[in-house]
């Protein structure tokens, strides 16, 4: 393990790199809830460049309320102390990768011990203020970010968390078939207002099972109509979405700083199912958070 200096990886000709290889970005409308994502992934992203190049902050945009802007101000803050520590391993992680078996379950001893002589781990890792930890190739594998959400943030967490408790309770199952929700494997909540459990609101994660795979064919009628997960049709749905927005805007900026390909894949996706929902004569504005 070593310190290496934040220009073996510079984030601004990774920037440049991408852009020059995307000929359209999406065009997002602009009374979508996803625009002002965009607009604050794009604030954090240019105060996340500012910070790393000690150039002035650029200005906030006006869309955006004060609560939002602080923790997005934050978040770029705490992310560009990050960049400026990395950690480097002595590992390449495109080895490892292909190492790996198609499907890794990590209850391979065999395998396992395997990796572990080929890719021996460094004895002591310890983090004690934001960081990156890159690979030998200098690729960044890990985002230690130490308090890089605000109270306001952590507090809609918190609410939104509270909010699930029914649902988190139903979840617990004592059957060992399924691992995530094996009442065993959780400790009791230090607060009472939160209550154990494990649910997947992912919409992709839900749709996968539903629909045939392949693009969206081009008449609605085909049979691809995407459904929001069955969690989110409850009662307490729309609460809990409400209390969501801000921690999943603040997700997407990272992700925007992060991997900026992956952000637009999830703009690209989001746009699409939009689209869809539009052409079932749906209300986007209820199935999609």
């Amino acid at each position: 393990m070593s310190h290496a200096a934040p220009e073996c990886f510079a984030y601004p000709s990774h920037i440049a790199f991408f852009s020059n290889r995307v000929t359209e970005l999406p065009i997002i409308p602009s009374d979508w809830a996803l625009n002002i994502t965009n607009i604050a992934s794009e604030w954090v992203e240019q105060q996340f460049l500012a910070h790393i190049a000690d150039r002035p902050l650029v200005e906030p945009p006006v869309k955006l309320d004060a609560v939002t802007l602080l923790s997005c101000g934050q978040l770029a803050l705490r992310m560009a102390d990050a960049y400026k520590h990395p950690v480097k391993l002595d590992i390449d992680i495109v080895r490892y990768n292909e190492a790996l078996a198609k499907r890794e379950s990590g209850m391979n001893d065999a395998q396992e011990q395997a990796l572990l002589t080929r890719f021996p781990p460094p004895k002591k890792i310890f983090l004690d203020r934001p960081s990156v930890v890159i690979d030998s190739g200098y690729r960044i594998i890990l985002w230690y970010l130490p308090d890089a959400l605000s109270p306001w943030v952590q507090s809609n967490m918190y609410s939104a968390t509270v909010g699930m408790g029914d649902l988190l309770k139903r979840s617990i199952n004592d059957k060992r078939g399924n691992w995530r929700t094996l009442g065993s494997n959780f400790q009791p909540a230090e607060s009472p207002h939160i209550t154990p459990g494990c649910i997947n609101i992912a919409p992709c994660w839900f749709q996968q099972g539903h629909e045939c795979y392949g693009p969206p064919p081009e008449n609605p009628d085909d049979g691809f109509k995407p459904e929001i997960s069955a969690t989110l049709k409850g009662d307490r749905s729309v609460t809990m979405i409400t209390a969501m927005q801000r921690p999943a805007l603040l997700a997407s900026a990272a992700l925007r700083v992060m991997h900026l390909q992956l952000y637009w894949a999830l703009v690209r996706t989001h746009i699409e199912l939009g689209r869809c929902l539009h052409w079932s004569n749906r209300d986007v504005q209820q199935e999609l958070p």
